[in-house]
Parts: structure tokens; C-alpha cells; sequence
């Protein structure tokens, strides 16, 4: 059998297609199972709260320890003007999700995430 760390990466498109909760249950079953995840484009802000929620609610002493999640931030397209007349901002981008106990986040910036995976 072979040994390591699965790697799930989620398109957009797939995401796309799935209510909030089916993102949520998506992911979250994945990462109880020991699996990282990497979606292509980011959650919303209220998907993301939900997500945090919904895991605090699985987390057990002796299973499941939570999750770990980095994403790069928004582009700012436009500064004060831009917003001011129209601007919007881009869509969040890619995000890495995994299990507490396996992720750990080394380095994030603007447009690098740097992380440690350990297999159980």
C-alpha cells in the first residue's frame, strides 16, 4: 500500500456548482479523512465563517483535531479611486486546507504559501 499525504485540488468549476454547504461538507469530510485540500479559488467570507463553524462542531478530544487554512489575500484592483468609482475586487485565490494535527503553515505572502505536511 502506499504511503503519504493525498492532495485533493478543486477546481473552480467544480466549486462553482455546489451550494455553500455541499463546498463545506466537500471539504471538511476530505480533511477528516486526513486528505489536504487545495481549491483553486478561495471561499466566500460567509463560506468560510461557516466552515470554522461547522468543524469547531466535529472536532473530538480523541479524533479530529480541526483544520488549518491559509489563503493568499485579495487583489486590490484600484486603490481609494477604483472602489470609489466602481472598482471591485478580484475573487479570493487559492486556499489550502488540511487537517490541524498534519498542516502546518511556515510562510504566507502575497503570493507564496509555504507548508508542512506530515503524513499521520
Amino acid at each position: 500500500m502506499i504511503q503519504g499525504v493525498q492532495i485533493d485540488l478543486i477546481s473552480a468549476d467544480r466549486l462553482e456548482r455546489l451550494t455553500a454547504m455541499e463546498k463545506i461538507r466537500l471539504i471538511l469530510d476530505d480533511v477528516m479523512e486526513g486528505n489536504i485540500v487545495v481549491l483553486e479559488r478561495g471561499l466566500a467570507p460567509d463560506e468560510q465563517s461557516k466552515l470554522i463553524e461547522v468543524t469547531m462542531r466535529e472536532i473530538t478530544p480523541d479524533g479530529f483535531s480541526g483544520i488549518e487554512m491559509e489563503t493568499y489575500p485579495l487583489k486590490d484592483s484600484g486603490g481609494f479611486f477604483g472602489k470609489l468609482f466602481g472598482g471591485k475586487k478580484s475573487e479570493s485565490r487559492l486556499t489550502v486546507i488540511g487537517p490541524a494535527n498534519q498542516l502546518k503553515m511556515l510562510k504566507k505572502e502575497k503570493d507564496l504559501i509555504s507548508a508542512w505536511i506530515s503524513s499521520r
